[in-house]
């Protein structure tokens, strides 16, 4: 068993990528992100403003109208889409005189100091329990009136950001439609609307959700935006090399049977989890990095999707921070690009000028290697259990004494003195003490999580840290 690597370490950032110069006859989409606060744990709205310049983020979308926060963003320079909740829905429909007053209390007090852009009425109505579907169009229409009242119609746009279930069919993508049950009483109406007050579709797109289900099905790469044969549509005979186009042009082309191919879609949410339950396949920081880096560079070259291929497509990343009070698998607490401390959970480009500067090797800071960025194909289709460089130091050694101690790896090679003592680092003999468990249970579904602290790669491991032997 050799344990060391014959050459010098490299240092692998969390994806590769080649410096492009951005096309000159599209316009760039711009990168937003959702700044979500279900949590008691992040910092102030003030601080939160100063995280997103020294990013270079200059478009935030919220999810209600806090004070405090619209407030902190006033002469900013960002633009902000606020949101009216689902349970505000029945009352805005009933009676314009309510969102005359909504509109004066939380949009008026703060424009045009605050830069308020756009108001997503509800968001993802049509899988909300409370069954507030029939009040949403009724609603939009009652808030673009009370704009329209105080003449802030003109630079302040409404929408609703819809799931990506409110479709009926999505593959391939030249047969996306609507459910039959939401074409006449909503969507139809709601498209209407959009169309005559120049406003967009928001849709809320998830790639991973559709990986994790059908992992057997689709290839992480192409989940990933990295290079992969890719999928031709049966139905146009276009060739999709990601999924997020494929998803995107599902509801381009709903749309399009409807006659709305004039309505433009913009992506009010979409990420990929740093973290997750055991049969959340493909949650890790390396799918995450890869996911949001590459979404990233997609978006600000300016192409467009398969089908609409001269439309740039404004995106806003989920999520800002990590929220700690969220509900649900461990995914939903995890898709945040930083943790409340403002530490980032993975370095990633967020600007134009960030890819550009980018050396050849990478564009990230990132220590932590990315699974499947190599073909499988030497590696026989085999897998290997590696440690995640971005887990803190105290998980992880809990992590490899569990591995060592309850979980039966076989770490005696990793002790002083042994065969694969060195490298003496905590990353490495956890990366031996995960894979000796992970082989040890057959390489069973969820049996390289380790709280978080592990990730399956495809690719020999000899790669990152040294040669592991597999029987």
């Amino acid at each position: 068993m050799l344990c060391k690597l014959s050459m010098a370490p490299l240092a692998f950032s969390f994806f590769f990528i080649l410096i492009t110069f951005f096309s000159s006859s599209s316009e760039a989409g711009s990168v937003g992100i959702n700044y979500g606060r279900v949590a008691n744990d992040l910092p102030t709205p003030a601080k939160v403003v100063e995280l997103l310049k020294a990013q270079g983020l200059n478009r935030v979308k919220l999810y209600d109208t806090d004070a405090t926060v619209l407030t902190a963003f006033a002469n900013s320079g960002i633009k902000v889409v606020v949101a009216m909740p689902n349970e505000l829905l029945a009352n805005a429909a009933a009676d314009q005189s309510f969102t005359d007053a909504w509109v004066q209390a939380n949009i008026s007090t703060y424009y045009p100091a605050t830069q308020i852009e756009a108001i997503a009425v509800g968001n993802e109505v049509f899988v909300d329990p409370n069954n507030t579907t029939k009040f949403l169009v009724p609603a939009m229409k009652n808030v673009h009136a009370s704009l329209t009242k105080y003449n802030l119609d003109k630079n302040i746009k409404i929408s609703s950001p819809i799931a990506l279930s409110a479709l009926q069919n999505s593959f391939p993508a030249s047969s996306g439609s609507f459910k039959t049950e939401l074409v006449e009483p909503v969507i139809k109406p709601m498209l209407d609307l959009l169309r005559q007050t120049g406003s967009y579709l928001m849709v809320n797109a998830y790639p991973f959700f559709a990986y994790a289900a059908n992992s057997d099905k689709i290839s992480l790469d192409y989940a990933l935006f990295k290079e992969n044969p890719g999928v031709v549509d049966s139905g146009n005979g276009l060739k999709y090399t990601n999924l997020f186009d494929a998803q995107i042009d599902a509801v381009f082309a709903a749309m399009s049977a409807l006659k709305y191919d004039d309505v433009k879609i913009a992506v009010s949410e979409t990420g990929w989890p740093s973290a997750g339950d055991s049969n959340e396949i493909g949650a890790s920081p390396d799918n995450a990095a890869s996911y949001n880096g590459n979404l990233v560079k997609r978006v600000l070259s300016g192409s467009g999707t398969p089908l609409k291929q001269n439309e740039s497509l404004d995106v806003f990343l989920f999520a800002l921070f990590n929220e700690n009070q969220k509900t649900g698998p461990t995914s939903e607490r995890n898709y945040g690009l930083f943790y409340p401390t403002e530490k980032k959970v993975y370095d990633i480009p967020l600007t134009a000028e960030e890819i550009k500067e980018a050396p050849p090797s990478g564009v990230g800071k990132s220590q932590v290697p990315v699974s499947g960025e190599v073909s499988t194909t030497t590696s026989k289709g085999q897998t290997w259990c590696v440690a995640s460089g971005g887990s803190s130091e105290k998980k992880l050694q809990n992590a490899l004494n569990y591995a060592c101690g309850e979980g039966g790896a076989d770490c005696t090679p990793i002790q002083p003195g042994a065969t694969c003592y060195n490298p003496n680092t905590l990353e490495a003999h956890a990366s031996y003490a995960f894979n000796s468990y992970y082989q040890k249970k057959a390489r069973a579904s969820g049996t390289c999580d380790f709280g978080g602290t592990a990730y399956v790669v495809t690719q020999p491991p000899s790669k990152y840290l040294y040669f592991i032997k597999i029987s």
